[in-house]
């Protein structure tokens, strides 16, 4: 029997990937974990405290956890003078970020003689995993733009140490493809997948919407690119013709830092949310939106409901009659869209990145324009007003997702990468 392929992740130094409060990523980079687990051996990186446990292993894939507390001190330090860094060459993009983080990681790979280090964005780690590890396969997998939006020189010699680049999706792959040639036949797609036996309809069909109100859903970082402002115009509108129609929203109300994106951003559309950021207070946008409700008479139709765990957050997709995801800026993928049509609700959303390769416009929902609030209400209403057409996109989302975007396709897909990669046999 040949040994099984190891495989290491790096997480972001400040995601969440353990349970209940993991984030987006985190919740990918469990799921995926923990199913590839069974065929590997897997370890993952994340952040820890000096005084937790190190190790964690669950259904096989070994947690070990490293300490940040030095690192977050020298970020505070080194961002007093972040006003002095090129918009292009962030703090965050910096070698000196999370550097002792990635160094242990470093030395304990060196130890581990993994096959692959997957990393999940940060393309600075690249170096440092190299220079402790000469012989080993890099991934680096991005899940946003910023290999095209970074300085082009530093990007370059960063993917000159790496093995195989994963966007997760051809937006994000082709845009890197089109940025660095030289490196195009090192570019891999692989959607991001959903869990398609947890987010399933009930069975007696029953959404307890017991009063007929219409009720439409967004989950999502509450943040400008997001588009929310958009969407509670948009819902003034649809009131208009549903006065009882109900809107949640669904998510973080912390804003995406300004040099994560807009600062980057020649897109008309993203830099025109500088306007948002005005504040200096990193819910600002939140504290914006709730001016909105009033100035748009839709206060008592509007829930925020704040963070929910994964694990509760089915009841809504079940409860909602439409989902809809308003981002203004290029989506890289856009998980919530594909939560809600496994769960066989159709979506409203942007034509905008990686959503109009997962949302079939007119079959498993409705695309429009970003940043047009007539259009988004005129697909709600739509939508809302033919219960044949909710059915009929609702199916057809469920069985897209099944075919082509649960978890399931996503591990297959990195399993082979992973092989041709390695030439490793899995046993």
């Amino acid at each position: 029997m040949q040994r099984k392929m190891k495989i290491a992740f790096v997480s972001q130094p400040f995601d969440e990937v353990l349970p209940p409060n993991h984030n987006s990523i985190g919740i990918l980079l469990y799921e995926v974990a923990r199913r590839l687990a069974r065929s590997c051996e897997v370890t993952v990186y994340i952040k820890g405290g000096w005084f937790r446990k190190k190790e964690t292993c669950e259904e096989g894939v070994c947690y070990q956890r490293i300490p940040v507390g030095i690192d977050k001190i020298l970020q505070r330090l080194l961002a007093i003078f972040s006003r002095f860094f090129n918009a292009k060459r962030p703090l965050y993009a910096s070698q000196f970020y999370y550097r002792g983080y990635i160094a242990r990681i470093g030395r304990n790979l060196r130890a581990q003689h993994c096959d692959i280090v997957h990393i999940i964005n940060f393309s600075q780690f690249v170096p440092v995993i190299r220079a402790f590890n000469p012989g080993i396969k890099i991934i680096l997998h991005m899940h946003c733009e910023w290999l095209t939006q970074l300085d082009h020189s530093i990007i370059e010699r960063r993917l000159g140490k790496t093995d195989l680049i994963i966007g997760c999706s051809d937006y994000i792959t082709q845009k890197i493809r089109h940025n660095f040639p030289r490196f195009s036949g090192c570019c891999e797609t692989v959607h991001n997948g959903v869990d398609s036996d947890h987010f399933v309809r009930r069975n007696d069909n029953n959404t307890g919407k017991g009063n007929g109100a219409k009720r439409l859903l967004f989950v999502g970082r509450v943040s400008p690119e997001k588009g929310v402002h958009v969407l509670l115009k948009a819902f003034q509108r649809v009131v208009q013709r549903y006065p009882q129609a109900h809107l949640e929203i669904a998510g973080p109300k912390k804003q995406l830092p300004f040099e994560y994106l807009v600062a980057l951003s020649d897109d008309a559309a993203v830099t025109e949310l500088a306007a948002f950021y005005g504040s200096g207070s990193p819910y600002g946008y939140s504290y914006r939106l709730r001016d909105m409700l009033g100035l748009l008479n839709i206060a008592n139709r509007v829930t925020f409901s704040g963070v929910i765990p994964n694990s509760q957050l089915l009841s809504q997709y079940r409860n909602a009659d439409v989902f809809i995801f308003p981002s203004v800026w290029e989506e890289p993928f856009g998980l919530p869209p594909l939560e809600a049509m496994s769960v066989e609700v159709p979506v409203v959303a942007t034509r905008s990145g990686g959503i109009v390769e997962t949302v079939e416009n007119g079959r498993t929902g409705i695309l429009v324009e970003r940043n047009n609030e007539c259009a988004l209400a005129e697909a709600i209403l739509r939508i809302l007003s033919d219960e044949d057409l909710r059915q009929s996109m609702g199916k057809s989302g469920r069985k897209r997702v099944v075919e082509f975007f649960s978890l399931e396709r996503m591990v297959e897909r990195l399993l082979h990468l992973y092989k041709n990669l390695c030439a490793v046999s899995i046993s």
